[in-house]
């Protein structure tokens, strides 16, 4: 009869081997979900994508002060049986029966292990019979050391921190390897109930259940009276040194995460512990992110402060206003910070890298730069601006808010943003280049139509930023670069970023490009940078579509390459007559001026290839003496400015003809002059002759180009000497009066 429960519980044990793990499943056991983690410019922890919040060390790295808080409050046999307590087993099953109900646990740690590997969490005779044998195969397979380290790599200790080192470092902001005694024990106490006694959900019964660890400790020899004492009174103190997972750049934490998966699987991003060593600069992301908010507010109230005047309801409450950055280093490619939107909670789309919108005038320096690359010089004049062009619709006159002169400089007409000028340029250059130099510079494809050359294809913002990255990088287009690297848990490289910057345009022309772009900013559309502060040498283009519904704004300095779009998903007004110098420039200025803080006021150095010449803004040509003071018209008024400037041109390029519309007149018709007789040209508008920036510009190399030429201060004459004063100017004007102009 004694042999029957025998025979029962064989059979008992023979009908659950077959659902037990098979012996290679247990042989790796140490294969745990690990987390990826992705660092920094600068080698720092930046986020931590997961499963399991888990990162696997040796028990070498693990202080001993947990381990001994781990074996006294968990299994204080430990060493000493073969996988289950039997004393321990026994004192529970006589709990229970006294207490008519299950109180108390007897499993060990090699059973929590095995449950924690291979079970289900249930509570069945079955399951527990199934963690019995389990726990004797893993003794069977691994020391006991071993087993430590596993259990305390797989261990839950709350708020979604698996394992010794995540829980250490998100706790106490320390490596598992410097616990003291008080936090171990706080940890240690974690391992029952990590959701009740976790000290960032309740404090005072961390500290309760902390206390009854240390009490272990003592009983159980592991720690004497004064360190027991001395944990005792200390308190709980927080800190954390693992990145916060909803914290600064979640866009380009969600454009890396999708590449990582794209290349190596969700398995092995998720549970795989890569290490991602990316591009981005955490302080500059926060600095992004705070100008992209603080120009939404600011837009935002108004939008609200028009709408009430007007009676009407502002509809940002139903779909608020986005914008997008971009910024990178124009000579790697490195993205430094990325704002994909307002809020990457309330959308995850990404405006910077998904979003298509038409860039308005900022598609206006690929014309100047096909043109440049052809032969033109910023100092070639377009002229008949006021024709229509010819279109299959018939004839065609842009709009143009900037200026009315029939003929400018390329120079003058990208500074003032000419829509006439641009549109006249592309038809002389042609559209099919300007659209194959458009996609050599990496903005796609592009419409081959008129409008072209105000922007009417459609860009992303990522994508118009490291083409600008051209004009500050000697003509190489840069790959915009998230990821440098990626390694194994081990070290091993998987993955290395080695694409290099390729050549779209000369580096003359680049430059040319630079120091047109420059105007912009010092005193073009984008001058409002300069007042609002920022003082680098910097150039840069806006962009504004109809109705003003997309702003824009790309500018650069020689180290970083920043673009801006502000508008809403459904395209619609952002302001009444909101330019992109009211709407997109401040959001430019506020993030620069923080990110470039310190940096010295350097700019790009002059290529050998590149001279320079004194020519008239107006004519292009060499300037003479009367280019020195003409008469202009602001509105109905009038005033005098010099035409003259020093500009940059391809050796070869610069022209040789001296101006005609200027020439010093004769003695009698200085004294006709003198009295109103006399015809002369119409005077040119005051917008083709800026003054100097209030802020000026360090450069090297620094010339007078259109934007800092100044009035050229000149003696008094008398009445005779405007008659007869004569100079070299004057032999010039006899010289260009010799020659033919070209």
């Amino acid at each position: 009869m004694a042999a029957v429960p025998i025979v029962g519980m064989l059979w008992v044990v023979l009908s659950l081997l077959p659902d037990l793990p098979a012996q290679d499943a247990v042989k790796r056991i140490g294969e745990m979900d690990q987390a990826t983690t992705v660092y920094d410019g600068a080698d720092q922890v930046a986020f931590t994508i997961f499963r399991e919040r888990r990162n696997d060390v040796p028990l070498s790295e693990i202080s001993p002060n947990l381990t001994l808080a781990v074996v006294a409050t968990e299994d204080q046999r430990f060493y000493d049986h073969h996988g289950f307590d039997v004393y321990r087993i026994a004192s529970a099953a006589w709990a229970d029966i006294r207490e008519r109900r299950a109180t108390q646990g007897a499993s060990t740690i090699t059973q929590q292990l095995a449950r924690q590997s291979f079970l289900k969490p249930e509570k069945t005779l079955r399951r527990k019979v199934q963690e019995l044998l389990l726990a004797v195969r893993i003794e069977q397979l691994y020391s006991k050391s071993q087993i430590l380290e596993l259990y305390l790599n797989k261990v839950y200790f709350g708020d979604g921190r698996y394992g010794a080192e995540a829980a250490s470092r998100g706790y106490f902001g320390k490596s598992a390897s410097a616990l003291t005694v008080a936090e171990a024990a706080t940890l240690a106490g974690l391992v029952k109930a990590p959701s009740s006694y976790a000290p960032t959900v309740n404090p005072q019964r961390a500290v309760a259940r902390r206390n009854l660890v240390l009490q272990a400790m003592l009983d159980a020899g592991a720690i004497d009276r004064a360190t027991w004492q001395s944990a005792r009174s200390s308190r709980i103190a927080l800190t954390t040194a693992l990145p916060d997972e909803q914290g600064r750049g979640q866009y380009f934490k969600e454009e890396v995460r999708q590449a990582l998966v794209d290349r190596f699987g969700w398995q092995r991003v998720y549970q795989g512990g890569l290490r991602v060593f990316s591009t981005i600069d955490i302080k500059a992301q926060g600095q992004a992110e705070d100008a992209v908010r603080a120009s939404l507010a600011s837009l935002t109230s108004r939008r609200a402060a028009i709408a009430a005047k007007s009676g009407r309801h502002s509809s940002d409450v139903d779909e608020p206003l986005q914008a997008a950055l971009v910024a990178l280093d124009p000579r790697t490619g490195y993205v430094r910070a990325m704002v994909g939107g307002r809020d990457f909670n309330e959308s995850h789309f990404n405006r910077a890298v998904q979003g298509k919108r038409q860039p308005g005038s900022a598609f206006k320096p690929f014309v100047y730069a096909t043109a440049l690359e052809m032969g033109y010089s910023p100092a070639t004049v377009l002229t008949g601006l006021n024709d229509p062009i010819a279109t299959l619709k018939g004839g065609w006159t842009p709009e143009d808010e900037h200026s009315t002169a029939d003929s400018m400089t390329l120079r003058t007409a990208l500074r003032t943003s000419s829509n006439r000028a641009a549109v006249r340029l592309l038809q002389q250059v042609g559209i099919p280049k300007t659209v194959e130099n458009a996609k050599i510079m990496g903005i796609g494809d592009m419409p081959a139509v008129p409008s072209l050359a105000l922007g009417s294809g459609e860009v992303t913002l990522q994508s118009m930023t490291a083409a600008y990255a051209a004009f500050a990088n000697h003509g190489l287009v840069p790959k915009p670069i998230l990821i440098r690297r990626v390694e194994d848990r081990d070290g091993r490289i998987l993955y290395m970023e080695d694409s290099v910057p390729s050549r779209a345009i000369k580096e003359t022309t680049a430059f040319l490009m630079a120091t047109m772009l420059a105007d912009v900013i010092n005193a073009g559309t984008a001058a409002r940078a300069r007042t609002l502060g920022f003082t680098l040498p910097a150039a840069g283009k806006t962009g504004t579509t109809n109705d003003f519904n997309d702003a824009w704004f790309v500018g650069f300095t020689p180290r970083l390459v920043t673009g801006v779009w502000v508008g809403f998903d459904q395209p619609r007004t952002i302001l009444p007559r909101g330019f992109a110098a009211d709407v997109a420039v401040p959001l430019w200025t506020t993030f620069m001026k923080s990110a470039t803080a310190g940096d010295k006021p350097e700019w790009l150095d002059r290529p050998a290839g590149i001279t320079t010449a004194t020519v008239c803004r107006i004519s292009g040509k060499l300037a003479v003496r009367g280019c020195e003071d003409v008469e202009v018209t602001d509105g109905d008024d009038t005033t005098h400015r010099s035409m003259v400037y020093t500009d940059y041109f391809v050796k070869g390029s610069e022209p040789t003809d001296y101006c005609d519309l200027h020439l010093t007149v004769s003695v009698l018709g200085r004294i006709a002059g003198l009295f109103g007789v006399g015809e002369k040209p119409a005077p040119p508008r005051i917008e083709e002759a800026p003054r100097r920036p209030v802020q000026a510009v360090a450069a090297s190399d620094r010339i007078d180009t259109e934007a800092t030429a100044t009035r050229p201060k000149q003696e008094k004459r008398g009445f005779w000497g405007r008659i007869f004063h004569r100079d070299d100017a004057d032999k010039n004007d006899e010289r260009a009066r010799s020659k033919p102009s070209r």
